[in-house]
């Protein structure tokens, strides 16, 4: 499967028109490219799930840069979406700096960033580098929101989450998240914008879905969003098989003759025998 073209990627209007998955090393990137996900995102959420900060803030460039690489190595075949951290994109320069690392160093090929910052955006897609949107719940800037909360309830909430949309996709975004917001909102946005969206919490009607992996494969247990759809409960499977091993070798049933090397018998004397 050949890498999608940002021309590719803006064509895919329609619900279900684009899978999104999370991806923040080789294992997991491989994984997702062989069962057909379209996009893998190395999301800033990699503070939480992996490296087990309270939030995404405290993310560095260093580490979506080391996790980008990572991903890159298992899906060189598949789109990469790699998050601007916290505060990277607060200024034109500052985004083009660490955009260039993450596409030059890390192999993205999109980046996403937070919010209606048109500025930032004109100046990325200016330079070459394909972005991607993000609206509704922005979990870098979610204290100053309230919290982890659904957005654009109220009308007026609701026109701006839509004008924020359209003005990302005037600037040149490929793409917008829609994350937390009410469906028939996320709908209406989906119908507004010639360029795809891609929901978290936002319904069926947008034209991609994206959740993250440790949601989905359910070892990330602080807290579940009603958005999740888990499709294993690996945390209790990766569980008992740690503690299958832990009750093998303190029982003296791992390991086995079939888990161990041998010496040929003829070294084997020469190493006990007497000169």
């Amino acid at each position: 499967m050949a890498r999608l073209t940002i021309p590719e990627l803006k064509s895919r209007k329609g619900p279900g028109s684009l899978v999104m998955l999370t991806a923040y090393d080789y294992p997991t990137a491989k994984l997702a490219a062989e069962a057909g996900v379209d996009v893998l995102l190395v999301g800033d959420s990699l503070g939480m799930v992996v490296l087990g900060y309270e939030s995404t803030v405290p993310v560095t460039l260093e580490e979506m840069l080391h996790h980008t690489k990572a991903a890159r190595r298992g899906a060189p075949d598949v789109h990469l979406v790699a998050d601007l951290p916290y505060l990277a994109d607060a200024t034109p320069e500052r985004a083009l700096a660490a955009a260039g690392r993450l596409v030059k160093e890390g192999g993205a090929d999109s980046v996403k960033l937070e919010g209606a910052k048109l500025e930032v955006v004109r100046a990325l897609v200016g330079a070459g580098v394909p972005v991607l949107g993000h609206v509704g719940l922005t979990p870098q800037t979610a204290s100053s929101l309230g919290g982890y909360k659904v957005q654009g309830r109220n009308v007026a909430a609701a026109k701006q989450l839509l004008e924020d949309a359209l003005a990302l996709e005037e600037a040149g975004v490929w793409g917008v998240v829609l994350e937390m917001v009410p469906a028939q909102l996320a709908d209406l946005i989906s119908q507004e914008l010639s360029v795809p969206t891609i929901g978290i919490g936002a319904g069926g009607g947008t034209d991609g879905q994206v959740l993250v992996f440790h949601d989905l494969i359910g070892v990330f247990d602080r807290f579940k969003p009603r958005f999740v759809k888990r499709y294993l409960e690996g945390g209790e499977l990766i569980r008992q098989a740690i503690a299958n091993y832990v009750g093998d070798v303190r029982g003296g049933r791992f390991p086995e003759e079939e888990h161990s090397y041998q010496m040929d018998a003829e070294e084997l004397e020469g190493l006990y025998g007497r000169d």
